[in-house]
Order: structure tokens, then sequence, then C-alpha cells
């Protein structure tokens, strides 16, 4: 297990195999407590970290507020993941990387991309997330702690979050919850702080993380101008839905998208579908920016 500073927080990652780089986005955060089945349901029995390594150098992480990673009581955004996943490649001496996103992975991912986009070989997104119900059900979850926080003060935040698992599942907790749970410094200090300039922190990061019906990542504007080449392989359900994956296809101007639907998607065909794309990916590149 290592650990590097990077941008001032303490970040959980490993590195494993050889071949070109590839930063593995995860649906969620890298933590024990995840079921494999809260990943299956994304990855669809795929497992990167056993299927990757034989042709690429494998970069896998927790982000920021995730997992065994730190964190940083500031507005959250899109963009402060993207920033964190860049500072750690450029720790890494990684001048540039495949991108390998699933689930929330992939907001991250498109972020990264526009961001620094000279970082990202390509971007491989896997089941994207966006929609209304999307949008509401993460609008929904920071509110939930901002009423929880109102009613029982931070102590009681701090007490709950040492108990629960990660946000998406106890919004009550907070975004704050995991690195409450593994940093007693942090935890102290958290209950600590002023409780109005906090509601405002949670306010703000809910409204940037969760701001309309788009992809989640970047703005439509953003997607017009990316240049990368992008696979995308849709998802189907009220989270990763099937629209989402044709708007990013729609907008972005260098992207392709798989035909394969969640019931024809397995681990064989996930994997297939990531060196099929690596492996076009020079051409597509070429093609971008002779564009």
């Amino acid at each position: 297990m290592a650990f590097a500073t990077i941008e001032g927080i303490r970040t959980h990652y490993q590195v494993a195999g050889k071949g070109p780089p590839l930063l593995l986005l995860v649906p969620v955060g890298d933590h024990a407590s995840i079921p494999q089945r809260r990943l299956d349901r994304v990855w669809r029995g795929f497992k990167p970290t056993e299927q990757l390594t034989r042709d690429f150098q494998l970069i896998t992480y927790d982000r920021r507020e995730s997992g065994h990673s730190g964190g940083r009581i500031e507005p959250l955004s899109w963009t402060a993941f993207a920033r964190h996943a860049d500072a750690l490649l450029e720790h890494l001496g990684i001048e540039q990387a495949f991108l390998l996103g699933g689930c929330v992975g992939s907001s991250v991912a498109l972020a990264l991309g526009a961001h620094s986009p000279d970082r990202c070989r390509a971007l491989l997104l896997h089941w994207p997330v966006g929609g209304l119900r999307w949008l509401n059900r993460g609008r929904a979850n920071f509110d939930r702690h901002i009423a929880f926080v109102r009613e029982h003060g931070l102590l009681r935040v701090a007490e709950l979050a040492g108990k629960s698992g990660m946000f998406w599942g106890n919004p009550e907790a907070g975004p704050w919850s995991s690195v409450i749970a593994s940093d007693e410094s942090f935890a102290q200090s958290f209950v600590r702080q002023d409780l109005d300039r906090y509601l405002e922190v949670v306010a703000q990061s809910r409204d940037n993380l969760f701001s309309d019906t788009m992809p989640s990542g970047v703005t439509s504007s953003q997607l017009m101008t990316m240049r990368i080449p992008a696979f995308i392989m849709p998802g189907d359900d009220a989270l990763h839905t099937t629209s989402c994956a044709h708007v990013l296809r729609e907008l972005m101007p260098h992207a392709k998208l798989s035909r394969l639907m969640p019931r024809q998607q397995n681990a064989a065909s996930i994997e297939r579908w990531i060196y099929e794309s690596a492996a076009a990916c020079d051409y597509a590149r070429s093609t971008a920016f002779a564009a």
C-alpha cells in the first residue's frame, strides 16, 4: 500500500504491470468495505486489476475524500477531482496515460480531459453517469446531509461517519465521512469548524457536482471542443442512462460509441473493448489533430 501527498492530500495509490500507462478511475473509491457486487453492477464481473496488468502499467488510486485517501473541507468539484488525478500522474512521472473511467470515474476522466488534455492519450468511458434521475439523486444526497447537520450538529455527523460507509450509501454522514473515519486529527478539526461556513461548502459542492442533466464532469461547450479520442460503452439504468452515452458521442468530436448494451457486456467483452479502443487510439488521435 503506497501513499503520497498529492495537492496537500494523503493519497493511496498502487502501480502494477508494464506497458502503456493506464489510470483507472473506479466507479467508487477503492474501499475495503465496498462489496464486489456493487462494483460488478458497473463492471459486469470485469476485474481490471487482474485483467489489465498483463499489458498496461495500471495506476489505481483512491480519489480524494474516498477509500484510504484523505481530503480537505473545501467546495468539491469535478475540476478538483481532475486536478488531484493530474497531480498524481505528475508525481509518478507519467506524461500521458489512457484514462479508464467507470460510472463516476467517467466524470473524473472527462474533467481531466478538459483540465489537462495533453495528459490524456484517450478516454475510455464505461457506463458514464448523467440524466435527470442522476441529478435528483445527487442533489438529494447533499440535501439529506445538510438537513442532518442542521438538526444534529457536526459532532453527531462525526459519530455517524465513524460507523457508516460511503457518502452515496449513507448521505447523512456527508461527503467527508471516509476521511473522518480514517483520520482522527481530521475528525477532531471537523467537529470544531464553523457550522455555517461548513454548510455553505456543502451547498456549493452540491451545486458544483450536480448542476444539470448533462453527463457529469464537463460542460457541453467543453465536450464540443475536446479533441481527445474517446471510446464509450453505455449503461442502461436510471443513473447510467443510454442517452447520456449518446450525448457524449454526439458532442465530442472524436468519440466512438460501442454497440454493446449491458446485457451483452461481461468481463470478456469489456476487456476486449478496452484493448480494441487502445489499439485504435493512435489512428483516432492522428485524425483528431489533423482536423
